[in-house]
């Protein structure tokens, strides 16, 4: 029996697109390659790593009509209501005419094999978009998610220099040419009751508030909730699992919110990493860098920090600097919030204090005391786009006469959950900050931690690279330069 209520509506290129049969676990991908031959975007890696798929997507943010990369491969088309979908084959003029995207490529030779080539255009299209004078270190940055074996980059990377030097003040383009009109037909597709589609074992549902979302899944507690899709996604495209129903939630204003008050920051549960860098970053400068190691720019502009947390992974990157800052989540349901420690959230491999019902709303980070210090350091085999093997992160308060008043270390990927080295801070509390204390700290790791090995690393390794970045830690805020510059050539 179709229960079906109201349709999933979007904007393909120049199109406006309908659809009343939208399977749970239909990727964009598919979608776009299979039904409308739009084979211009591609299929590599199918989880969201090579970037052969990306295209843009336009949504309302706050008012304004936002353009950003994403990977059609993992993104399910369930939850591409109120969208403008951009494909590569939207930006040469009806005459032929390559986009100046395009054209620079050409001119800069920035394609051999040509199968990646579409991704990066669409990654330098956003770009385009966005910054009319991008540096290298930008242009780099948006390049994270796409990979190519042919070019070595640079003469893809000179393509975007050369737009940007001689960008041409009245040209033909696709997406500035209708903003206005794609700004209107979106806000008119934001849903005003919950969408319902499908029949059962294959729902999409897609619900139009928090209030309606709390209602659904008092109705639907086994629900799989999905923000960006980059996990979510990797289960359908990687492990084939069925899903029903999936419950979409990347469109709801009130999980969008960023607030700040003196007390800290307040980050809804649907904001994204790329929404969040600049709050998150001028909060506690030392995040900044780590948010732009998490996957490449499409995973970011898709991933959010409630999802991050929802999912529990013992490898998350956000989780062990949260909890070391002392932030908090708020749960909601239908029956009403409770708000509890990060740290508390976490029970288990697989297991999170989330009741049948339950979602998180949002997170709360609270503001550093002045004269603390903090840091977090990602370790993976890749600099960019790549799991961690252990993300590990430091706080320390220190006295008047320089003794550890309050420590705090959490580390992800050394337990089954993001988790404090609550033996290590014992350690530490009382101590002189000093080279002899950490030395006889490092032992301490032993009592918190016993890692698995597995392909990322060994768990002697992961072991010994906990403690080496405790040192660091004590480096970096010792005063010492030379002996921290020491310790990075040995590292």
């Amino acid at each position: 029996m179709n229960n079906a209520t109201g349709s999933i509506r979007f904007i393909l290129n120049d199109e406006d697109v309908t659809l009343d049969d939208v399977p749970a676990t239909r990727t964009l991908l598919d979608w776009l390659r299979l039904h409308r031959r739009l084979t211009g975007t591609k299929e590599g890696c199918a989880e969201g790593d090579c970037g052969a798929c990306t295209v843009l997507v336009g949504r309302l943010l706050d008012g304004s009509l936002v353009y950003e990369s994403v990977n059609t491969c993992i993104r399910l088309l369930g939850s591409m209501n109120a969208t403008h979908i951009v494909t590569v084959e939207h930006l040469a003029s009806d005459d032929g005419a390559l986009h100046p995207v395009q054209q620079a490529l050409v001119d800069h030779h920035g394609s051999q094999c040509g199968f990646c080539t579409p991704g990066f255009v669409m990654s330098l299209y956003g770009l385009w978009l966005s910054n009319d004078r991008p540096r290298r270190p930008e242009i780099e940055r948006v390049l994270q998610g796409n990979l190519c074996r042919c070019t070595g980059y640079e003469p893809i990377v000179k393509a975007a220099e050369a737009i940007a030097e001689a960008r041409p003040s009245a040209v033909f383009d696709p997406i500035e040419r209708t903003r206005a009109q794609v700004k209107e037909k979106l806000a008119a597709m934001a849903p005003k009751e919950t969408i319902r589609l499908g029949t059962p074992g294959d729902r999409v549902i897609v619900p139009a508030s928090n209030t309606d979302l709390a209602e659904v899944l008092a109705q639907e507690p086994k629900a799989t909730v999905v923000a960006g899709c980059t996990d979510v996604g990797l289960w359908v495209t990687k492990q084939m699992r069925e899903l029903d129903p999936v419950v979409f939630i990347n469109h709801l204003p009130e999980l969008q919110a960023i607030s700040q008050s003196p007390q800290g920051l307040t980050i809804g549960a649907g904001v994204t990493y790329t929404q969040a860098f600049e709050a998150l970053a001028d909060l506690v400068p030392a995040l900044g860098p780590l948010i732009a190691r998490i996957g490449g720019e499409q995973v970011r502009n898709m991933g959010t920090i409630g999802g991050n947390i929802a999912n529990g992974s013992p490898i998350g990157d956000t989780p062990p600097p949260l909890i070391t800052l002392g932030a908090r989540v708020t749960l909601r349901s239908a029956s009403g919030g409770r708000e509890l420690p990060l740290e508390e959230f976490f029970i288990a491999y697989g297991k999170q204090d989330r009741r049948p019902g339950e979602f998180v709303e949002s997170l709360f980070v609270p503001n550093l005391p002045a004269g603390e210090h903090f840091a977090v350091y990602k370790v993976s085999k890749r600099r960019d786009e790549d799991i961690s093997a252990l993300c590990g992160a430091f706080r320390i308060a220190l006295d008047a006469n320089g003794r550890v008043g309050e420590a705090r270390i959490c580390f992800g990927g050394m337990a089954g959950t993001p988790k404090r080295a609550s033996h290590v801070e014992a350690f530490l509390k009382g101590k002189p900050w000093t080279e002899e204390t950490i030395s006889d700290a490092r032992a301490a790791f032993e009592q918190d931690y016993t890692p698995l090995t597995d392909w990322r690393a060994s768990a002697d390794y992961r072991t010994l690279t906990a403690k080496n970045l405790l040192t660091r830690f004590f480096l970096e805020t010792s005063g010492e330069p030379a002996q921290l510059a020491r310790f990075e050539e040995v590292a």
